[in-house]
């Protein structure tokens, strides 16, 4: 297990604060934050590149805050792969065992071994200069597993990679992780957040501001900023009333929303999930608890298939599969109606 404990680092004008963090054994961390939120800041002190101003570092049981980098047993992979170009793919990948004590044959061995796990055998004498993206984080991840590290740190690891080859970097990590390796990934990308971690955590100007399982974070975020990280875009500003026993949201005396019982703050935001909005041509037959006329004001293409914005006294934005598209096309103009469950609503205290 990996403990922070009131970790705090100041970086010129930027500052690390106050980071508590506990990460188990076997877990695929993800850390999701902007640039310049201070994530990868935040791995450099875990590998022992920095040292903490306050605050220590645990791993499995031993306080390593003051151990040297070669001293951890965490492997370190950085976004730019930091290739030696001057080495085949096997020099690289045998670069940290050929300066020890390690005989010859058994880090031949090593080299055979973790490249067939990564399937890049067929690369091992060549050189690194024409290698692909994909390939080149292959090689990258090879140097760093050969020293068995008990916690591998990734910085963007797909930042440099095509999207054709994303999917087998995610299936590669995922099955490193099945066999037991606990993983901290760092990344601006939500979709890789998703689609890898078991555990989710949110860093935004030096401070983690949300953890938990994916679904806890995406589906309950604390607040606007992770809210948009997730891909929320309905945000609509709010009074919370308890009316006939029942909870409502008034949004600028135009709209009353249903919402689930539930203790309210009196105003702040109520978000929806784009995914959650159902659009039909005509008044639903059964009640959502929210339905409301609208107007459709843009169709735009996006990667699921489409984004619809509704207006109906607010604007709505809605997801489509390209599947329902098709059986339900629309065009703009057109008059539709839109409904959503009262527990789909999402209350924030607060306009942030």
């Amino acid at each position: 297990m990996l403990i922070l404990k009131n970790i705090s680092k100041k970086f010129g004008d930027f500052h690390l604060t106050d980071i508590d963090l506990e990460i188990s054994e076997g877990t695929y961390y993800v850390l999701l934050g902007r640039s310049g939120s201070g994530k990868t800041q935040l791995l450099e002190l875990i590998a022992g590149l920095n040292k903490p101003d306050t605050g220590e570092i645990w791993l499995d049981g031993e306080n390593i805050t003051k151990k040297k980098i070669q001293g951890r047993s965490i492997g370190l992979v950085f976004q730019d792969y930091a290739i030696f170009p001057n080495m085949t793919v096997s020099g690289n990948i045998a670069y940290s065992l050929s300066s020890g004590k390690t005989s010859r044959t058994i880090i031949k061995e090593k080299v055979s071994k973790v490249a067939a796990e990564l399937n890049i055998t067929h690369l091992l004498g060549r050189d690194t200069h024409h290698l692909s993206g994909g390939e080149l984080q292959r090689v990258a991840l090879a140097r760093t597993l050969i020293t068995s590290p008990r916690l591998l740190l990734l910085d963007e690891p797909m930042a440099s990679v095509d999207a054709s080859l994303k999917d087998d970097i995610k299936r590669l990590l995922r099955g490193l992780n099945r066999k037991g390796l606990t993983i901290i990934h760092v990344t601006h990308d939500y979709a890789e957040a998703v689609s890898l971690a078991t555990k989710v955590g949110v860093i935004h100007n030096g401070r983690i501001i949300q953890e938990g399982s994916p679904d806890d974070v995406f589906r309950k975020p604390v607040n606007k900023f992770v809210a948009r990280y997730s891909g929320i875009r309905n945000f609509f500003r709010v009074e919370y009333k308890k009316e006939s026993e029942k909870w409502v949201a008034v949004c600028n005396d135009k709209i009353i929303f249903n919402v689930s019982e539930n203790l309210y703050p009196k105003e702040g935001l109520l978000l929806l999930r784009s995914d959650d909005i159902k659009i039909t041509p005509a008044m639903p037959s059964f009640n959502p608890g929210n339905c409301f006329k609208g107007i459709v004001r843009e169709i735009l293409p996006v990667g699921y298939g489409m984004e619809i914005t509704i207006d109906a006294g607010e604007r709505f934005y809605v997801d489509v599969s390209a599947d329902t598209f098709k059986q339900f096309p629309l065009c703009e103009l057109a008059e539709v109606w839109i409904s959503f469950s009262p527990e789909a609503a999402i209350a924030l205290q607060g306009a942030n």
